[in-house]
Parts: structure tokens; C-alpha cells; sequence
């Protein structure tokens, strides 16, 4: 009996044991605050075909990226050269132009865990190192770039760097805490308390991994573990209108100190922070309480994301039950690029006149919102006018382009394709384009859905014929040889699900096309005055074609891309699919 007994008692401690394995007290998720504002983190690492597929596209905008960075890190040299120096350094961290050199340069584990979050609105970043000794040296390095070592400092036995940021009221801590980096932008000789909690030294009360919160989300949206970000207005907004959070204030307060100077007037003045501003915040905060993203899929062929806005509830039921009749917005693209956009101006303008209403009858108190009473009130004014035809008659949009080349001698491409406008009074639309065009004043579009040429003198600048065609719900003009066939069956191709308020398609080939028109604007560009590289506007030109080059690259892994927007009970969620070769 008392082997039993043993027996059983070890079974229990094992799989209590068994049962607590999974969660890692070192995790970086184990020291976020489980009521942080914000924070983007990953549950568990990321995969490595799924690293590697990320790291692809990453490299190829890299380039782009570094020149942008040293571009700015020149313009900045003669105000503010150690700077200037530092941004240089980090550039040049990047060894072989790879985000892999940059982390074996710097020991960043690529293949670890990570959390970005805040400690009330004060920023940390927590993640697993390769090589400790390596980030100390990456550090110094850019200390010695910076021409000043940052100051050396201890809390609990913890050591830690810090450099203070300017006259601003805070300063960068960057610190090696067992096989994680920490980097924290906290006030000034922060409270101990706060210092100690982004250092890892105290943990909070309760974690974002103790809570599940996270992967509760994760589940809900069918985010990938792999990264998770949420930024939670409610607390966010309130945190920074209330003027009781560290960051905030010292921010707040080094603003005030700089416009008391300037100004002459009272510091004391410039720092007080009515009562009413946190009721007001959290009013805001109501109506979008949060925001949330995530990959959904992501391997060597596929990169697909969510990004999700939650909203109050008569925001969301405005438009979730709303059923655009857009010809095309419920029917899959079969053109190299296809855009179909709900646009109800008449629903829109009920809903954004019943805001205006309400800030009337109940303004923000808060001074610092006293642009946004104003804001209001002009938008009152611009939805009156938003009423008269042909805008106030606006139901969405549709176009689709089957072709799309860059003609060298000509401003305008050569474009085939066809754009559909969905109106609650397609003649009355057609009628107002007679009157800003005299050149169609003759022109007869039948309300059959029959297609109509259009007058050479119209389409002479476009190179190709024009057709119009109409019906009672659409006006549809097509561009280019054989478009016109397509136009019947546009004008009645499916409207959208009930919700439903975007579709887009975009195929490699079409995205190809425009990176290199645009690739081809830019070569045509006037070299700098001077001839010298260093010459004012020579970097900016090298750093924007080294962001185009970077996207050609970009394009030509490109199968396709689609993306959609619909709206629920719950809010606005957009998501986008790209597939690559």
C-alpha cells in the first residue's frame, strides 16, 4: 500500500511537472505585463522554412533600406554628427546586406523568441541571444561610433548601459540579462521599480504568458504563433491623457520646459492636465478599443496576414449588415489586376452625420482636443456637400486592367481595361460627365448595357478606342481593342456579400509592369546639380533607386497578391494573400 502510494504520488508530481513544462519562466512573454497596452511577440520561434521565406523578402528590401538609413545619417552629419556616425555604424552592422549578418553580427538569436511591449507606454524589447558577448561588442561598437561611451550603472546586481536622449526626459537602457538582450526607452533616472521590471528583475504580478491572452487571440483570428502584435486602445489612450505615466510625463514636461523657454509663459501652466482629458481619451478609446495583426500563413510559397480593428458596436453593425451593390465586388478576378471598392456615400454620410451630432451635443472638454470639436464641425459642412449628385449618388467602384505598359514618348501608359462606377443614378452621373466633357455632349449611351464608342477626340490622348455602357445600377467605360465585349457582363457581374467592402487582385506580371514604369520615371530624373556624390539630392535620388531596384527584385518573386475587407459584428478585418514563385 505504501508503494502505491508512492507510486501515485509521484505520478501526480510528474504530471503537474508535465503540465507546467510548457510554460518557460525566461520566455520574454513572462515578463510582459499582462495588462500592457501594446506589445507584437511570438508564441513560439518561427519555423525554419518560414524564417527563411521571410528573411527572403526582407533581404531584398534590405538594400533600399540601408541606403534610405545612410542617406539620413548624411543629411544629418553637419547638425548632428555622432549621430550621423552612429546611424552609419548600425548600417554597416548589416554584414553582406543580409538581416542573417546583421544577427550573427550582433548575436541576436533569428531562431529565438521575442516580445515588444509596453511598460505602461514605455517601450521594451525583449530577445533571445545566439552569443551574449557578441551583442556587448555590437554595442560597443556603436558606442564608439557614437564618439561617447554610454554611461555604465548596476540595480540588484544587474548591470546595464544608458544614454540619454537629448533634452527630451529619457534615455535608452540597453542591457545582456542572462541569454536575452534588453533594450528599453525609459524617463530619465527612472523609479527603481519601473527600472527593475524592464531589466527583468522584478516580474510583474501577472504575465501576458500566465494570462493565454495572446494565444487566446492567436486562436480567435487564426494568427500564426510565429508573430502576434496587439495594441489595446482602452489602456493605451487613456495612459497618455491621464499624465500619470512615467514616459509620458517626462516627454510631456521636456515639451513644456522647451515652449517655457521660448514663450515666457509659466511652466506650471504648460503642465497641467485638465480632468477632463482621461474621460475624454477613454470616450475615443470606445469607439476603436483595439487593434490587432498577424501572420495567418507563411512557408516558402505563401505570405498571408490579418489585421483586425475591433469597433464599437453601432459602428461595426452600420456597415456589417450593409450589402454594396457593386458589380464585381462578389466575383473572383480574372484580370492581371481587378479593384473592387464599396463606396455608400449615402449610408457613409448617415453614419459620419450622426458622429458630427454627437460631438455637437456633447463636446470634447479636453483642450487638447479642441482641433478635433473643430474637425467635427467642418465635417458637417463637407457631408451637406458630399450629398449633391453625382457624389451623393456614389455606390463603389470596379476596375480591372488587362494591360499595362510604360510607352516611351508619352505621359500617359498604355492601358486596356475597363472601370466600372455603381450609382444610384447611373444617367444622372453620365449626364454630369456631358457637362464637364463638351466632347461627349453628343455621344449616346443606351441604358441596356450595350456599349457605346466613345468620340475619337476624346480617347486620342489614350491611344486607344473607348467604349460607355450603362444600366440601371452602373456606368462602365472600357479602354483598348476588344474591351467593349467585356462590358455587358460587367455591368451584372456578382455585388458583394452583405459586409463585404473590398476585393483586390494583382498578378506578378502587373506588378512588374509598374515597378519598372515607375523604375523608368525615375532614370528620367535631372542628375543633381552638382556632380560630386555628396551634393545636396544625390543621396536621396540613390537611396529612392535603390528602394525601386529593391522592389523589382521584390516583383519578380511575385505569383500574386489579393487582399479583402469586410466588416462583422466585431469590426474591420483586412486580409492579403501573397503567393510567390
Amino acid at each position: 500500500m505504501r508503494l502505491m502510494t508512492r507510486m501515485l504520488a509521484l505520478a501526480l508530481a510528474g504530471a503537474m511537472l508535465a503540465g507546467c513544462g510548457h510554460k518557460d519562466e525566461n520566455a520574454p512573454l513572462a515578463f510582459v505585463p499582462a495588462d500592457t497596452p501594446y506589445v507584437s511577440a511570438n508564441l513560439k520561434p518561427m519555423e525554419a522554412d518560414a524564417r527563411h521565406a521571410l528573411l527572403v523578402q526582407v533581404d531584398a528590401q534590405l538594400p533600399a533600406q540601408l541606403a534610405q538609413l545612410n542617406d539620413a545619417a548624411d543629411r544629418l552629419a553637419a547638425r548632428d554628427p555622432e549621430a550621423a556616425n552612429l546611424l552609419h555604424a548600425l548600417a554597416a552592422s548589416f554584414q553582406d546586406d543580409t538581416v542573417e549578418g546583421f544577427a550573427r553580427n550582433a548575436g541576436i538569436d533569428l531562431g529565438g523568441r521575442f516580445a515588444f511591449y509596453g511598460l505602461g507606454l514605455s517601450p521594451v524589447a525583449r530577445f533571445e541571444l545566439s552569443d551574449p558577448k557578441a551583442f556587448d561588442a555590437f554595442v560597443a561598437r556603436l558606442e564608439t561610433a557614437y564618439g561617447r561611451k554610454f554611461d555604465q550603472a548596476e540595480i540588484g546586481g544587474q548591470a546595464y548601459r544608458k544614454a540619454a536622449a537629448g533634452d527630451d526626459g529619457v534615455e535608452l537602457v540597453v542591457a545582456t540579462v542572462r541569454k536575452q538582450g534588453v533594450l528599453a526607452l525609459l524617463p530619465a533616472d527612472p523609479a527603481p521599480g519601473l527600472l527593475r521590471q524592464a531589466l527583468g528583475l522584478d516580474r510583474p504580478a501577472r504575465s501576458l504568458q500566465d494570462s493565454g491572452a495572446l494565444a487566446d487571440l492567436a486562436k480567435a483570428k487564426g494568427y500564426q504563433p510565429w508573430w502576434i502584435g496587439e495594441i489595446d486602445l482602452q489602456r493605451l489612450l487613456p495612459l497618455a491623457a491621464s499624465g500619470k505615466d512615467p514616459l509620458f510625463t517626462a516627454l510631456f514636461q521636456a515639451g513644456a520646459r522647451r515652449e517655457s523657454a521660448k514663450t515666457g509663459e509659466p511652466l506650471a501652466h504648460l503642465t497641467q492636465i485638465p480632468p477632463s482629458c482621461p474621460a475624454d481619451a477613454a470616450r475615443i478609446a470606445a469607439r476603436v478599443p483595439r487593434l490587432s495583426f498577424g501572420y495567418t500563413r507563411l512557408d516558402a510559397g505563401h505570405q498571408d496576414g490579418r489585421f483586425d480593428v475591433a469597433l464599437a458596436s453601432d459602428i461595426a453593425q452600420a456597415f456589417a449588415g450593409l450589402k454594396a451593390e457593386v458589380p464585381g465586388l462578389g466575383a473572383e478576378a480574372d484580370a492581371p489586376f481587378e479593384l473592387s471598392l464599396a463606396v455608400p456615400m449615402d449610408a457613409a454620410r448617415r453614419f459620419w452625420q450622426a458622429q458630427v451630432d454627437a460631438v455637437a451635443a456633447k463636446p470634447f472638454a479636453c483642450p487638447a482636443l479642441a482641433d478635433l470639436n473643430q474637425g467635427f464641425a467642418s465635417l458637417g459642412e463637407t457631408l451637406q456637400k458630399a450629398a449633391i449628385p453625382p457624389f451623393g449618388d456614389l455606390v463603389g467602384l470596379h476596375l480591372a486592367l488587362d494591360d499595362f505598359a510604360a510607352a516611351p514618348g508619352r505621359a500617359i501608359p498604355r492601358l486596356k481595361g475597363l472601370l466600372v462606377i455603381a450609382s444610384r443614378n447611373p444617367a444622372g452621373l453620365f449626364g454630369m460627365a456631358q457637362m464637364g466633357l463638351p466632347g461627349l455632349a453628343q455621344a449616346r449611351v443606351p441604358a441596356n448595357g450595350q456599349p457605346a464608342a466613345l468620340p475619337a477626340s476624346l480617347t486620342q490622348a489614350l491611344g486607344e478606342p473607348a467604349w460607355a455602357a450603362m444600366n440601371g445600377k452602373a456606368l462602365a467605360v472600357a479602354v483598348g481593342a476588344g474591351e467593349d465585349a467585356r462590358l455587358a457582363a460587367a455591368l451584372v457581374a456578382p455585388a458583394g456579400d452583405a459586409g463585404r467592402l473590398l476585393r483586390m487582385h494583382l498578378d506578378g506580371g502587373m506588378y512588374v509592369a509598374w515597378v519598372n514604369a515607375m523604375v523608368q520615371k525615375i532614370e528620367s530624373l535631372p542628375a543633381p546639380a552638382a556632380s560630386s556624390p555628396d551634393a545636396p539630392g544625390a543621396g536621396q535620388l540613390n537611396a529612392l533607386k535603390a528602394r525601386f531596384a529593391a522592389l523589382q527584385r521584390q516583383a519578380g518573386r511575385v505569383r500574386d497578391i489579393r487582399a479583402e475587407a469586410h466588416m462583422d459584428g466585431d469590426g474591420l478585418t483586412i486580409t492579403n494573400q501573397t503567393t510567390l514563385k
